[in-house]
């Protein structure tokens, strides 16, 4: 893909999201690591004076992207009518954004895969062979922090977990203002005894913020 154009002057819907944060949360399990991460940095933006909102994908009833392509005319996803559309207006709105996944099987989880995808209908692309793209997102100092959270102690088994986040959300137009790695983890919010680790991710939250608030 090409870099991002920030095409998206022409609807006013994406012109000035505001100083807010929406947090997801990719992992299939209540309470667990990746839950316990999202909730410090969440608590990290909000000590930084900005409002935060989390989602944990599990909860929200939605369907992965057809390839439909309605939304390349109707500039919306209109293909499915599900839990997305309660997700698309926050996402518009805020100027920050945090993705949360653990490792499944040296990537991010299928839900949050789905909802990567799902922001496909931000994309816009012209008539021509290789046909060129922008962003709707783009161009507006929106900013991003990931988390990945593996159960090995390598790098290379956390595998492309961060890159299947940091790639598509960079080409929607996100800066990445900091990721957070964490491993060896398994057992139910083993996190919070990782003192470094808790405080990092406040810390993330609290960047965020700042970043947001430029």
């Amino acid at each position: 893909m090409n870099t991002p154009k920030g095409k998206n002057q022409s609807d006013p819907l994406f012109a000035s999201p505001k100083a807010q944060v929406v947090g997801i949360g990719g992992s299939p399990r209540k309470g667990g690591n990746s839950d316990t991460l999202l909730r410090a940095i969440a608590a990290g933006v909000r000590k930084g004076e900005v409002a935060a909102e989390t989602t944990h994908l599990r909860d929200l009833c939605f369907k992965p992207c057809i390839g439909c392509e309605q939304c390349r005319k109707r500039k919306r996803c209109t293909g499915l009518k599900d839990g997305m559309s309660l997700l698309y207006p926050e996402i518009i709105a805020a100027k920050g954004l945090v993705l949360v996944s653990p490792t499944h099987n040296y990537n991010i989880t299928a839900w949050m895969k789905a909802f990567i995808d799902r922001l496909y209908c931000f994309y816009e692309f012209d008539n021509h062979r290789p046909r060129g793209w922008s962003s709707r997102l783009a161009g507006q100092g929106r900013k991003a922090v990931l988390v990945a959270v593996c159960e090995q102690n390598s790098k290379a088994d956390m595998g492309f977990t961060l890159e299947a986040m940091r790639l598509p959300i960079e080409a929607l137009g996100y800066e990445i203002i900091g990721e957070l790695a964490v491993f060896n983890l398994f057992e139910r919010a083993k996190v919070k005894e990782l003192e470094e680790t808790m405080i990092r991710a406040t810390a993330l939250g609290v960047e965020l913020a700042k970043a947001v608030s430029i």
